[in-house]
């Protein structure tokens, strides 16, 4: 457990995490709430599950892990598995989703969907912080020093 939670005092895990934690935020909240012209909870489980056939169980944890995970990271807070998580989601989303499209956004309308270039943004500082771990004032190092004692 304490290789898990383990983390230094230092910026680049705090950085990585916290932003990953911004980026993800709205998207979880899409799928969750409906917040930024997002489907909530319902709608996207029903896409997910009628119209791309995710099985309900992973069509859940989707939603989870985006939602409340990118909280977690805000926090620190299982920092190795959230980011762990969120590097699987991004995997699947370009394999199901974003690989017949192109690696670039997109930009200017011109294709028929987005390419996969901020999935492998994620899955990079989804990366890093399993190396790293959540860093300075997060929730995972104060819980590695209490398990240390």
């Amino acid at each position: 457990m304490k290789a898990f939670f383990q983390t230094d005092d230092g910026w680049t895990g705090f950085i990585l995490r916290t932003t990953l934690g911004m980026v993800m935020f709205p998207h979880g909240a899409q799928k969750l709430l409906g917040w930024y012209g997002g489907l909530g909870f319902s709608g996207t489980l029903s896409l997910f599950t009628e119209k791309m056939g995710i099985p309900l169980a992973v069509a859940f944890l989707v939603i989870v892990a985006e939602s409340l995970g990118s909280l977690g990271l805000l926090a620190g807070l299982l920092t190795r598995f959230t980011a762990a998580s969120l590097a699987i989601i991004m995997l699947g989303a370009i394999v199901m989703v974003h690989l017949p499209h192109g690696f670039f956004m997109n930009w200017f309308g011109q294709q028929q969907g987005e390419g996969y270039e901020y999935h492998l943004l994620v899955i990079g500082i989804a990366a890093a912080l399993l190396v790293t771990g959540g860093g300075r004032w997060s929730v995972d190092r104060i819980f590695a020093e209490r398990i240390a004692h």
